[in-house]
């Protein structure tokens, strides 16, 4: 008989999610060091792996650059479990008898993971080894430009992890790839939490299936060259990071906005080390390819380099070409320049001041990847925290590069490649996604205080008080320290504390 793909794909995700229940439950009696030898068994097989699946993912899907992949293969893998292999996530975490309470780290159970074509065999390394590490199993939903070097992934690691004492199915991947079947995944009762990777249309699917989801939205992030930056070193972080795996990590760079006292020597410097700036002819003929009529990225540009999208669009750049840059003084959603653009794309503004600067920056985030992330290259202190102040992203990188900074691979950000937008993007948090976010805590709490203690205060405690009413519009800066404190003592004194 033959059975609808879709149908057919639904029924597949059902068999996923029983297996998974019992896998679930086994997990369920490991202890910290069991899962541990598992995830350190996972890392090394990712490791052992990492130039294979890199390149299998740089073919299959036409994106970015294999040898970068590789560093990608490593940061999912080893470097994330370096990252938390010594932290404790299930079992008992903290105790205090003296106050009566008690930390106790459970798995939320099944973890749904959704993996972009952009970053797939990383992706699955670090969501495998995050889930395991929390005592969970994981069900793995790949993108269908990527299935094959996912199933690569997945076969790898499962035998890896088998051969460490997992249990059976612990480890699965959807085969029969349809948008039904992740549907059918991420709406499950039996899903303890989602992990959403990839578009913004995607992520929204996510947060709207009724269970626990940890998403993240699109990155837009400009990078602010102050005038006390070393402009060479500025140009060089943000060249490498845009050109790395040609700029498919959601961190990159999208922008360079700077101040017009130094624009000439940062423009000099990006014509030195590999930039070319589109003239505004060339900027007008580029930036018809860069959304599709729907305002969606158009994905013939993700992860090619600056000579092939040229050839495109049919604009000839110099030989040794690395960045494509277009002068831009406006903000909006129908420029194209002023969007994500996962490719070696920037936008390039010039701004009177970093205080200017600083507003452009913000125009910038809140078009798209408000949450997100930004970088600046600064050597003010002062301007530094003002920025950080500010900002509404969830990491503001300083004299790093973007990419490899906000995936903690240049900075001690926890290592990560599902990177949270926080309540102003839309997502259930700002970090760098670890073990810690797929566990819960449960809290033991012995009783300290009686019922008939709370209603014996005495008629001291609750009568008037002995000073003078707080003034109609009073604010607490007209109060000094000494009358907070007495307040605050009277308060606690009526609350029986």
């Amino acid at each position: 008989m033959q059975y609808d793909r879709d149908l057919e794909s639904i029924q597949a995700v059902r068999n996923l999610i029983r297996n998974a229940v019992k896998a679930r439950d086994a997990l369920a009696s490991f202890s910290q060091e069991q899962l541990d030898h598992i995830c350190a068994a996972i890392a090394k097989a990712g490791e052992a792996h990492a130039e294979e699946l890199a390149k299998a993912a740089a073919e299959e899907t036409g994106f970015g650059v294999w040898q970068d992949k590789v560093l990608k293969n490593l940061l999912g893998s080893v470097m994330t479990w370096d990252y938390w292999k010594s932290r404790k996530i299930i079992g008992v975490l903290h105790e205090d008898r003296t106050n009566g309470l008690m930390e106790i780290g459970v798995p939320v159970g099944i973890i749904a993971a959704l993996i972009p074509s952009t970053n797939p065999t990383s992706t699955v390394l670090y969501k495998t080894i995050i889930s395991l590490k929390a005592g969970n199993a994981i069900i793995i939903s790949p993108h269908p430009n990527a299935k094959r070097c996912i199933f690569d992934t997945v076969r790898i690691i499962a035998e890896a992890a088998l051969q460490a004492g997992c249990p059976e199915n612990a480890i699965q991947v959807i085969e029969l790839c349809t948008m039904e079947a992740t549907n059918a995944l991420m709406t499950s009762r039996d899903i303890g939490m989602i992990l959403a990777t990839g578009g913004e249309a995607m992520v929204r699917a996510a947060y709207s299936s009724g269970n626990p989801a940890l998403g993240v939205g699109p990155g837009n992030g400009p990078a602010f060259i102050a005038r006390s930056a070393d402009i060479p070193a500025a140009v060089r972080r943000i060249f490498d990071s845009k050109t790395f795996d040609n700029g498919t990590i959601c961190a990159s760079e999208q922008s360079i906005v700077t101040e017009s006292v130094i624009a000439a020597a940062v423009e000099a410097e990006c014509d030195r080390q590999g930039g070319y700036f589109l003239s505004a002819e060339e900027s007008a003929k580029l930036s018809k390819f860069i959304l599709r009529p729907n305002g969606t990225m158009n994905p013939q540009i993700v992860g090619k380099p600056a000579s092939v999208i040229a050839e495109m669009v049919g604009i000839s750049i110099p030989a040794g070409t690395r960045v494509l840059l277009s002068k831009q003084t406006t903000v909006d959603a129908k420029n194209p320049y002023a969007r994500e653009k996962l490719c070696p794309i920037l936008a390039y503004y010039v701004e009177e001041n970093w205080e200017a600067a600083c507003l452009r920056c913000m125009e910038i985030l809140h078009l798209e990847g408000v949450g997100h992330t930004m970088s600046m290259h600064c050597n003010d202190e002062s301007v530094i925290r003002e920025f950080a102040l500010k900002k509404p992203v969830s990491r503001l990188l300083v004299n790093t590069p973007a990419a490899l900074g906000g995936v903690g691979a240049t900075t001690n950000l926890a290592p990560a490649l599902t990177l949270g937008c926080g309540a102003v993007g839309g997502s259930a948090t700002g970090d760098n996604v670890g073990p810690c976010h797929l566990s819960d805590i449960r809290r033991v709490a012995w009783g300290k205080k009686e019922l008939s203690a709370l209603r014996g205060l005495s008629s001291a405690a609750v009568a008037e008080p002995q000073y003078k009413p707080v003034p109609s519009g009073a604010a607490v800066s007209d109060f000094t320290p000494e009358q907070i404190a007495e307040i605050t003592k009277r308060v606690l004194a009526r609350l029986g504390a």
